[in-house]
């Protein structure tokens, strides 16, 4: 039992051994492929400024937090509870939301304040 044990951990050790240089480097190449990409693009289409590696990383970070949630907490599937909720309505209730959808897309398109 105990080898098993100090196999185990050192399987571990092992392992953490290959990750986390991968990681760094995937990492370290993330946010060249970022800056890179941003001056080519947003400077002469917008005006923006070029960025440096450690503002490209910082766009990375971010990203990874706005759109792709943090580690540990997922994000919620809206699509799910939202038809769950539009399953729970009745057929009134259903009616209604469509005809209060239609007249803000009619007073949008229309240029009209809703």
């Amino acid at each position: 039992m105990r080898k098993e044990t100090n196999m185990n951990k050192r399987r571990v050790m092992q392992l953490a051994a290959l990750v986390i240089p991968v990681f760094v480097a995937f990492v370290a190449v993330g946010g060249l492929v970022v800056q890179q990409l941003w001056n080519w693009l947003l400077p002469p289409i917008s005006g923006w400024h070029e960025v440096t590696y450690w503002e490209a990383l910082g766009i990375l970070a971010l990203s990874r937090i706005l759109f792709g949630g943090l580690a540990g907490f997922p994000r919620p599937n809206y699509r799910r509870s939202t038809a769950e909720r539009w399953e729970r309505l009745t057929p009134e209730e259903r009616e209604r939301f469509r005809q209060g959808t239609r007249g803000v897309r009619t007073a949008t398109s229309e240029g009209h304040q809703p």
